[in-house]
């Protein structure tokens, strides 16, 4: 997958604000109850936040799909959101995880930020053209610069952009240094570090991306991704090689740096509780195996996932239950 494919060409969007603890629920909650509430004069008063923090609120909500700009009235397309079915799914009033209590969804969120079309474009090709061990953020920056000059046909950000981003993503997952008032409040803050997967290096202090098995990851939530990869990318057939998924950019194996064996080991434990999963070897290869559409599969993963089993049912336009009226604020 390439980057033009994967992303949008958006960049500093989060107001420097990194995801905090209660925003991607905020950015939900507020628009079903109110879709106009970020074009609102005073939208920090109800939000409750100053006014950079709503936009970034905001963005977050947009970049993990949660929220959606409403295109139904043109006048109103830059201040007017809806849930989205998946958002709703998870965080509505009887969603999967309405307070996102879970660990799993963290690691659900961190895929969607991702996935196509994703509004993190620098995000995107950190996590799957950038091979550096160790790195410092200059280090990143750069790497970063030259990927979007070479890689996409997109007017170039401002140097500061890229930079606001870069500091954005290691804000979010790195550890921060123990020191000072600033570092604790900002450690108190980023659900998404408890992923760890960045870390710092104990000898040089460098940054590193954290390669290998995920003890966190739950395996319905990477064969969810597995299968929402395959879905996006227009996949045809009913297979794919652990190779591809594990190596190819924009899979699930660099989202969440896993190698091929890490890979192999959760989605056979999937595929041993769902019969229209599998794992076969053809010819040496290994490669994923599904029986039926693979955004409704993915759907029926996230409800056996949450105790859910009997609302699994896909829409024809997204493969996520839409909520029926009157059962979330937004609907």
């Amino acid at each position: 997958m390439r980057l033009t494919d994967a992303a949008q060409p958006s960049f500093a969007r989060h107001e420097t604000f990194h995801p905090r603890y209660g925003w991607f629920r905020k950015a939900y909650s507020f628009v079903a109850k109110d879709p106009q509430i970020f074009g609102r004069e005073d939208a920090p008063v109800r939000v409750g936040v100053g006014k950079n923090m709503v936009r970034a609120i905001r963005f977050w909500g947009l970049a993990a799909k949660l929220i959606e700009i409403d295109r139904i009235s043109p006048s109103l397309r830059s201040s007017r959101h809806r849930p989205t079915d998946l958002g709703t799914a998870l965080l509505g009033e009887q969603g999967w995880d309405a307070y996102i209590e879970d660990p799993g969804t963290l690691w659900l969120l961190h895929w969607l930020l991702l996935a196509p079309p994703s509004q993190l474009p620098v995000w995107w090709l950190a996590f799957n053209d950038f091979h550096a061990v160790e790195f410092s953020e200059v280090d990143l920056e750069t790497a970063v610069t030259q990927q979007l000059e070479v890689g996409a046909d997109w007017v170039m950000p401002h140097p500061s952009s890229i930079k606001k981003d870069v500091g954005a993503l290691l804000r979010t997952y790195a550890p921060v240094a123990k020191s000072g008032r600033i570092a604790m409040d900002d450690a108190l803050d980023c659900p998404l570090r408890e992923l760890n997967l960045i870390g710092r290096s104990a000898a040089s202090g460098a940054y590193r991306f954290r390669l290998g098995p995920k003890t966190t990851l739950p395996p319905a939530i990477l064969g969810f991704a597995t299968l929402d990869y395959i879905e996006r990318t227009n996949t045809k057939g009913n297979t794919a090689t652990l190779n591809r998924l594990a190596n190819e950019p924009g899979g699930p194996g660099r989202a969440f740096k896993l190698a091929e064996a890490d890979l192999h080991a959760s989605l056979e434990q999937i595929a041993s509780e769902f019969g229209t999963l599998g794992l076969v070897l053809t010819t040496g290869t290994a490669q994923f195996t599904w029986s039926g559409e693979p955004r409704c599969l993915a759907n029926e993963l996230l409800d056996r996932y949450y105790n859910a089993p009997d609302t699994a049912s896909c829409s024809a336009a997204t493969g996520f239950q839409k909520q029926p009226p009157g059962r979330d604020g937004g609907q």
